[in-house]
């Protein structure tokens, strides 16, 4: 037994050493119960609604406004989220997302038990998802650093962040897509709806910092403060360089997730358990460039990361958009997830590392507004390019684009360098990989 102990100390001090943020309790509560917690998230959104609203309407077009519909919300919620992150309790605001959102899944289980789901419904608990999203991303990209104890393993803890959404994105498709195969779609909507139990359990067992505020936020004093927010992304070339990238991702780079239905029934002759392999694949490359990003130390060289990533998505859209074969299709995807969550991630490293605690909050919610509220406008413009010159041509127009964003902020990275290397020194913290 002495042996054995002595062999789980020794396997535990490795973990910790090369995933520092593993060391805090916090974390590991946070990581654990989110994990199965966004697994049926991700089988809901990215899997189940889509195949759904494709299986009543049988339109690319409708796919796009549905999508369109779902992350709009999103766009209107995500400045006023950031706002209530670094005043608010950001346990107490993850809780109530998870509580309405168990509710909203509720709904979805019972509708479809009782075979009452159609296309309008969809649209209405899609918008209800889209307001859970928006306070939802920045309270859960801020959360992450109050989860570990040294600011030092905070880049860390982002990136650990990173795998855990990245699993759960292999693991909530591929269920969904057993399950659609076997059961239905329903059963897809039970899992999501338990799936939040583990989540809620464990943010009340967290134990964090409070967040002290001596002054209430009124309406007016709301709107000045995402003013202040808002002047200091501006003002600050690199981090608004940044963001436009994200932005340009949202809009172009997530493409053949919106059009992912129409090229698995339509273009590879598929049917659910090829959208379920589609939708695992992406998830896996995010799962290997999160395994890289967790063990690498430090954020010198991640703008240059963010460049090759960029383009490679490009590449990557076109290739998926000519391949005719399943397999090819599994295998390019494999590859644009994990450039994707290389160019997210690192982004978010950065930004995380360097931004001022008092107002990380408001530059996270302008992120996650780049980042995920650019998204209808991207699913009804891949949409709608779909529809006017069909999905193939649609996807290559989105990776031209991806890569023409690529060669802008190739020409902003040497002040961006410059901002990340004086940074890191006035924080004292290391930027060396």
């Amino acid at each position: 037994m002495k042996n054995w102990n002595g062999q789980g100390d020794r396997i535990i001090n490795i973990i910790y050493h090369h995933l520092p943020a593993m060391r805090w309790q916090n974390f590991r509560l946070f990581f654990g119960g989110q994990l199965l917690s966004m697994s049926g998230t991700f089988m809901t959104q990215q899997l189940t609604i889509p195949w759904l609203v494709y299986d009543l309407t049988n339109s690319a077009w409708l796919l796009g406004v549905a999508g369109f519909v779902q992350f709009l919300p999103t766009l209107f919620v995500i400045p006023f989220s950031g706002v209530l992150s670094d005043r608010w309790s950001r346990r107490d605001l993850l809780m109530l997302v998870q509580i309405v959102g168990i509710a909203v899944s509720l709904a979805l289980t019972i509708l479809t038990f009782a075979n009452l789901i159609t296309f309008p419904i969809l649209l209405v608990l899609s918008v209800l998802n889209g307001l859970i999203k928006g306070l939802d991303m920045p309270v859960r990209h801020t959360i992450v650093t109050e989860t570990v104890g040294d600011r030092a393993d905070s880049s860390n803890a982002i990136a650990l962040n990173s795998v855990m959404l990245s699993s759960s994105l292999v693991l909530g498709p591929a269920m969904g897509g057993i399950l659609i195969a076997t059961l239905g779609v329903k059963y897809c909507f039970l899992y999501d709806t338990i799936s939040y139990i583990p989540a809620i359990l464990t943010l009340q067992a967290m134990r964090l910092p409070a967040i002290h505020s001596n002054v209430r936020t009124g309406l007016g004093e709301t709107f000045q403060k995402l003013r202040e927010g808002f002047a200091y992304v501006s003002q600050t070339k690199p981090i608004r360089a940044i963001l436009l990238m994200i932005a340009l991702k949202g809009l172009v780079g997530m493409a053949h997730i919106a059009l992912m239905p129409v090229f698995a029934a339509e273009i590879l002759n598929g049917n659910a358990t090829t959208m379920a392999q589609l939708s695992t694949s992406a998830p896996i490359g995010s799962l290997f460039a999160c395994l890289y990003l967790s063990v690498r130390r430090g954020i010198a060289g991640l703008e240059r990361l963010i460049v090759f990533a960029q383009v490679a998505i490009g590449i990557s859209l076109i290739s998926f958009s000519l391949s005719r074969v399943v397999w090819l299709s599994i295998v390019i995807l494999v590859f644009t997830g994990g450039f994707t969550i290389l160019q997210i991630t690192s982004s978010n490293m950065i930004i995380q590392t360097l931004v001022a605690e008092d107002k990380r909050g408001r530059v996270m919610s302008f992120y996650a507004l780049a980042m995920v509220g650019m998204m209808p406008f991207g699913n009804l413009f891949a949409g709608t390019l779909a529809n006017s010159f069909g999905a193939t041509n649609a996807l290559i127009i989105c990776g031209i684009l991806s890569i023409l964003g690529a060669v802008w902020f190739s020409a902003q990275l040497p002040s961006v360098s410059r901002w990340i290397d004086r940074e890191t020194k006035s924080l004292q913290i290391p930027a060396s990989p």
